[in-house]
């Protein structure tokens, strides 16, 4: 072969497989092709190695110039910015001077909302280095002179014109931010922490903003008070003495205060949680403290708080009904008909608490007053009153002392079937004589002709009164005659 053939051999085109190969895998036979123009093969694995990821997380995890990104903000970071903003709200707006700018009130509600969304979404509790500014601040904040008010809060159905308008806390858009966060920081907070940071004094100041006239900041009061009795188990002893001094100034002292129910409600759930048998001091508690509270004239604003106390503590022990009963005897209105109303119907439920022997020990006093007020000029009274009958423990303890207690029964409904104004009044009191007759149909008649016989009696004695005051009327008109000539015959 020639020289020239061996040339074009070398020099001769790749063949049609070669191409077909080429075009199923154009990347191999670009390799091939840098094979046979002499380029290095590589394997695949230092194809792999230097091949960079261009991911998009790559891109954020590794900086251009290759130096390491900043770490996260600390916590120390979050506490100190936490802190400024603490400080920033010790400033109080009155929200009655003019001169207070309202843009810096919105600020101050924007940054306690802050501190609220913090405390409320940290997952670890709070160290000491934010707790004492931030109960500084709340103190600032809630700690405030309040006027004492000249009523208590009544409900709207024992309001008259001459009660005064209920007076709210003008800087209630920044109190009610602040009682959420102090109730966020008791529910994340230990105990111990607490224990640290709130004294005596500050439960004694958070005990006397009871006082204040706003029914919205007494609600969250009590709210955040409870949850403090909750956490502070040690400090409940004292929280009680406290509620329970608030409880005889008002009895007995000033008969001023707007959180009395708000704190009987407290009392409520306290109440609920004694054991049984009931400690000797829990016992004083209602006897001295709780049965006194029958006593004011503004007893209708927190009856219905009062009578669930005691409620509570009738049904963990059955025979403290005749403490209450002879308290409210005791304690009973003598011109105040709507107190008359609900004690007659607080009577009415404990009734059904007492047992048969000491029933009988209470008949005479509690009867007795039943007959005056059945003979009530005030028609509810009067009405309430009738409608005890329909109560079947009492009319069944009644029955088994009925010599006792129908005399003075009797004369009750004798006078107001001859006397009472009031129509429904008679036919109430009709039903109950038809029903006694009924049950004693001898003891009735008896009394009612022992009735009859003191009455006669009564009459007799005052005409004789009559007749006595007719001679000492005549005795002395005749000396006022012969009174003038004897000074004349002095005179000369």
């Amino acid at each position: 072969m020639t020289a020239r053939a061996t040339l074009s051999l070398v020099s001769s085109p790749p063949s049609l497989h070669s191409k077909t190969r080429e075009k199923k895998n154009p990347k191999q036979g670009k390799e091939r092709r840098a094979e046979e123009m002499g380029a290095p093969k590589t394997s695949p694995k230092a194809a792999s190695k230097k091949k960079k990821s261009t991911t998009l997380q790559d891109l954020f995890d590794r900086d251009i110039s290759g130096a390491t990104l900043l770490p996260p903000p600390s916590s120390e970071f979050e506490n100190d910015e936490l802190i400024s903003m603490i400080s920033c709200c010790t400033h109080v707006f009155t929200f009655t001077d003019p001169v207070e700018s309202p843009s810096q009130q919105d600020l101050k509600r924007c940054k306690l909302c802050q501190i609220l969304s913090a405390i409320r979404s940290t997952k670890k509790p709070l160290n000491d280095g934010v707790l004492a500014p931030l109960i500084s601040m709340l103190s600032a904040n809630l700690f405030r002179p309040l006027p004492l008010s000249s009523f208590p809060s009544l409900p709207p159905d024992f309001l008259d014109n001459d009660y005064p308008p209920m007076v709210l806390a003008p800087s209630w858009p920044h109190l009610h931010i602040v009682y959420d966060i102090l109730g966020a920081l008791i529910t994340n907070s230990e105990p111990k922490s607490l224990r640290d940071h709130i004294d005596h004094a500050f439960l004694l100041n958070l005990l006397g903003l009871f006082q204040s006239e706003d029914p919205r900041e007494r609600d969250r009061l009590k709210n955040v008070y409870h949850q403090l009795y909750s956490k502070l188990t040690i400090e409940r002893s004292f929280m009680r003495r406290s509620m329970s001094n608030v409880f005889l100034r008002f009895a007995f002292e000033t008969e001023r205060h707007c959180g009395i129910g708000e704190l009987l409600e407290i009392w409520g759930s306290i109440i609920n949680g004694f054991a049984v048998p009931l400690k000797k001091e829990h016992r004083v508690f209602l006897a001295r403290v709780l049965v006194p509270l029958h006593k004011p004239k503004w007893m209708p604003a927190y009856h219905h708080q009062l009578s669930y106390c005691i409620s509570q503590f009738v049904q963990k022990e059955p025979e403290l009904g005749g403490v209450v009963l002879r308290g409210i005897l005791r304690y009973w209105p003598v011109t105040n008909c709507q107190k008359e109303v609900l004690l007659i119907s607080e009577l009415d439920d404990l009734v059904e608490s007492l047992g048969p022997s000491e029933f009988e020990k209470l008949a005479v006093p509690l009867c007795s007053r039943i007959a005056k007020c059945l003979s009530s000029c005030n028609f509810q009274v009067a009405e309430r009153t009738l409608y005890i009958w329909n109560n079947e423990q009492f009319v069944k303890m009644a029955s088994r002392c009925m010599e006792n207690i129908l005399p003075a029964i009797v004369k009750g409904i004798e006078k107001n079937l001859r006397r009472h104004w009031s129509e429904s009044v008679q036919q109430l009191t009709m039903s109950v004589k038809i029903m006694l007759e009924e049950m004693e149909p001898e003891l009735y008649s008896k009394c009612l002709q022992e009735l009859d016989r003191r009455e006669s009696v009564a009459d007799q004695e005052e005409i004789k009164r009559k007749v006595r005051w007719e001679r000492l009327e005549m005795a002395a008109a005749n000396n006022n005659l012969l009174q003038p000539s004897n000074c004349i015959c002095v005179s000369q």
